[in-house]
């Protein structure tokens, strides 16, 4: 049985709002203000991907730029279409990674627009999983590379099937037509990528600065604990200040001040970890809040910001415990 998140538990966690989990489908979807394309209903087998037909890129035709795409003519492929339009250069997309992606949807026999993410200016990060996005997505990107632009043309079978999508004026019959720019991908073995900080204060722990995807040593002083809120930064990036509300994706390593046991990793799972602020106990929401991604900070939680006199049941963590965290910020959702 795969070892669940403390950070993500409910209710003995740092998360303190019902209905979350490791692959918190809802936060997922929250990530984009539209059903499209972060969910999947389909349960059909691996499509054969092709290379056409694909509607022609009209305007928008350079990477970053919001397409205009024609509408579609003739039929449409049974099988998943699929055209790398630009090439990148950066890691190649693997199944079960997270992708930080600008797109745009529509219907293939329409070409009515249903969904983009260039006019909300927020790239959207989802991970290429079951259940967590169409199918269309998760086969049609494997393999691509960062810094990619593709077209996909999916069919019902690997989008939303006969049921469709009313809340985004799909019906059961339409091929969807996706332009998709990969910005970014990541996965077990992402790190905090910046500038590194100097750890000068003898009373703090000193958290290791690998970026090589393994887990930061985090040594603790033999002395008395931080009473406030502790967060700097141990390797500062340059990505965007997390806000109080947002979602983000991470990588952590949490060990207790008291004798350094190690008591919850996402590098131990060889998973990511992506919640919510609003959803974490004040430390790590109070910590995070106004870093920026690409970061790796250093969080001390004293007791009452914390677990205070209510720790997990059956975990490491006592009562009144302060904690020590090495967060790497990898992505804002």
């Amino acid at each position: 049985m795969r070892r669940r998140s403390l950070i993500l538990a409910v209710p003995a966690g740092l998360v303190t709002l019902a209905g979350c989990g490791d692959d918190d489908k809802s936060d997922k979807a929250k990530s984009s203000d539209s059903p499209s394309p972060s969910a999947s209903t389909s349960a059909a087998p691996p499509p054969k991907l092709v290379d056409g037909p694909l509607p022609a890129i009209t305007a928008g035709t350079k990477f970053g730029e919001k397409p205009t795409v024609a509408k579609g003519t003739g039929d449409p492929s049974k099988d998943v279409a699929v055209k790398t339009v630009i090439a990148g250069n950066g890691r190649t997309v693997a199944e079960n990674d997270y992708i930080q992606a600008n797109y745009l949807g529509q219907i293939w026999s329409s070409g009515k627009v249903f969904d983009n993410s260039y006019d909300r200016k927020t790239a959207l990060v989802i991970q290429l999983a079951p259940g967590g996005i169409i199918d269309g997505w998760r086969y049609g990107l494997t393999g691509k590379k960062a810094g990619s632009r593709v077209e996909l043309a999916v069919p019902p079978t690997w989008g939303y099937g006969k049921q469709g999508n009313s809340q985004a004026g799909i019906k059961g019959t339409d091929t969807l037509v996706f332009v998709v720019d990969i910005e970014k991908t990541f996965n077990a073995k992402s790190s905090a990528q910046g500038k590194t900080v100097a750890q000068d204060n003898i009373d703090l722990p000193k958290v290791g600065t690998n970026t090589d995807g393994k887990a930061p040593s985090i040594d603790v002083p033999k002395k008395a604990a931080p009473t406030k809120l502790v967060a700097n930064y141990v390797i500062e990036g340059d990505g965007e200040e997390v806000k109080a509300d947002s979602s983000v994706l991470v990588q952590y390593k949490g060990v207790l001040w008291d004798g350094g046991k190690e008591f919850d990793s996402s590098y131990s799972r060889s998973q990511l970890t992506s919640f919510p602020l609003s959803q974490v106990v004040k430390g790590w929401s109070q910590g995070l809040t106004g870093k920026k991604v690409g970061s790796r900070v250093l969080i001390v939680v004293p007791p009452k910001l914390g677990y205070g006199d209510t720790p997990p049941e059956g975990s490491p963590i006592k009562k009144d415990s302060t904690l020590v965290f090495s967060v790497d910020i990898l992505a804002k959702m």
